[in-house]
C-alpha cells in the first residue's frame, strides 16, 4: 500500500471533489450499493441532469467506477481502488454524512427501492415452484449438483443450503452428512421441499432471508449457495452472513452463473444480475471475510440451454469477527 503523503495540489483536488453535499450523499450511497442514475435520482430526489453531472465529476476524479448493465450504467465506489490519501480523507467524513437528517431520508428511500428490486425474483419463485427442478435442469444441466457434492468434505459435517429452493440438494446431501439445514425465503419453495424430506430425520428447513439468517454463529461445517447470488440485489450481506454461520475451518461453496450478455434470459428467470466474473466473486468473498478463495468456470453441459456456470470455494478468515449472534 502506498503511504506516501499527498502533495498539496492533490489534497486540494481531494477536498474540492467532496466540497458539495450532493457528492457526499452520492458517495455514501455508492460505497455500499451499486446503483443506476435513475435509482440515484429516485433516492436523492434530484433531476437526472444534476445527478449525472456530479457522477461525471466523481468518475473523472476516480471516486466512482461504472459498468454497463443492459441499457444503463451502474455506479459504485470501491474503497480498495481509491488511493491512500483519498481513502483516509473519506474515512474522516463518511460517518458525519451518515448522521445527517438528509442522508437518513436518503436511506429510507433506498430501502424502499431495494425492496422493489427484489420483488421480481420473489414473483418468479412463487410462480415457478412446481416446475423449478425441470426448469433448472433444462437451463443449467446437472453439473451444479455434482460440482457441489464433489466439493463436500467429511460425513460428520453440518451442512447449510442457503436458498435451498425445492430441496433437491438438501435431500442429496442428507445421505452423506450428519445434518442438513435448508433456508429459503419463498414459502412456496419450502412447501415443495418439505414434501421431498419424508423419512429424512437429519434435515431441518427454515424460512428466512439470506441477509439475516435464522442460524446461530459458527453452526455449519459447510454452507452452499447454488444459483442464489444472481437473484440478490446486493450479494454482499448474504455472503457476510454465510461467513458468520461457518465454523472456523469450514467451507463455503458457491455455484452461480458466469457473466453473460443474455438480457432476455435474465428477465425470463427473474434474476438481478447477468452472472459474475470469477474475479468479482473472489473480490466479494474476500470482502465478506473469506480467504483461500478458489473460483473457476465450469464447462457447460451440451444439453444445458442457459449460460455457463462457475464454482467458488472459500473458508472464513481466522480474524473475521461475527457481526451478531442469534
Amino acid at each position: 500500500m502506498d503511504t506516501t503523503p499527498a502533495q498539496p495540489d492533490q489534497l486540494v483536488e481531494i477536498i474540492g471533489s467532496l466540497a458539495d453535499a450532493t457528492r457526499l450523499r452520492l458517495l455514501r450511497l455508492l460505497e455500499r450499493h451499486e446503483l443506476g442514475v435513475a435509482e440515484l435520482c429516485n433516492v436523492l430526489q434530484m433531476p437526472q441532469s444534476t445527478v449525472s453531472r456530479h457522477l461525471k465529476l466523481l468518475g473523472s476524479q476516480r471516486w466512482v467506477t461504472s459498468r454497463r448493465h443492459g441499457t444503463t450504467n451502474l455506479y459504485a465506489m470501491i474503497l480498495d481502488e481509491l488511493d491512500e490519501s483519498a481513502r483516509r480523507f473519506w474515512n474522516l467524513v463518511r460517518d458525519q454524512v451518515a448522521q445527517t437528517a438528509t442522508f437518513k431520508q436518503d436511506q429510507l428511500r433506498l430501502t424502499r427501492l431495494l425492496r422493489q428490486r427484489s420483488s421480481a425474483s420473489e414473483q418468479f419463485f412463487a410462480a415457478a415452484a412446481d416446475q423449478w427442478e425441470k426448469l433448472r435442469g433444462e437451463m443449467y444441466g446437472q453439473r451444479l449438483s455434482q460440482a457441489s457434492l464433489l466439493a463436500m468434505l467429511p460425513s460428520d459435517w453440518v451442512v447449510v443450503d442457503l436458498g435451498c429452493g425445492t430441496g433437491q440438494i438438501v435431500a442429496d446431501v442428507a445421505g452423506c452428512v450428519r445434518q442438513v439445514i435448508g433456508v429459503d425465503n419463498s414459502q412456496a419453495m419450502l412447501k415443495a421441499a418439505r414434501r421431498r424430506m419424508t423419512g429424512l430425520d437429519n434435515v431441518e428447513l427454515r424460512h428466512g432471508d439470506l441477509e439475516n439468517l435464522p442460524i446461530d454463529d459458527r453452526t455449519a461445517d459447510a454452507a452452499l449457495m447454488l444459483l442464489v447470488l444472481s437473484y440478490l440485489p446486493e450479494p454482499g450481506p448474504a455472503l457476510t452472513e454465510m461467513r458468520r454461520i461457518l465454523k472456523p475451518g469450514g467451507k463455503a461453496v458457491i455455484v452461480d452463473l458466469l457473466r453473460h450478455d443474455r438480457e432476455d434470459f435474465r428477465r425470463q428467470m427473474g434474476q438481478q444480475h447477468r452472472g459474475f466474473e470469477p474475479a468479482k466473486i473472489t473480490s466479494m468473498l474476500k470482502r465478506a471475510g473469506f480467504n483461500h478463495v478458489i473460483c473457476r468456470a465450469l464447462p457447460p453441459e451440451p444439453q444445458a440451454k442457459g449460460p455457463a456456470l462457475l464454482l467458488a470455494t472459500a473458508s472464513p478468515a481466522s480474524d473475521a469477527r461475527s457481526p451478531k449472534n442469534h
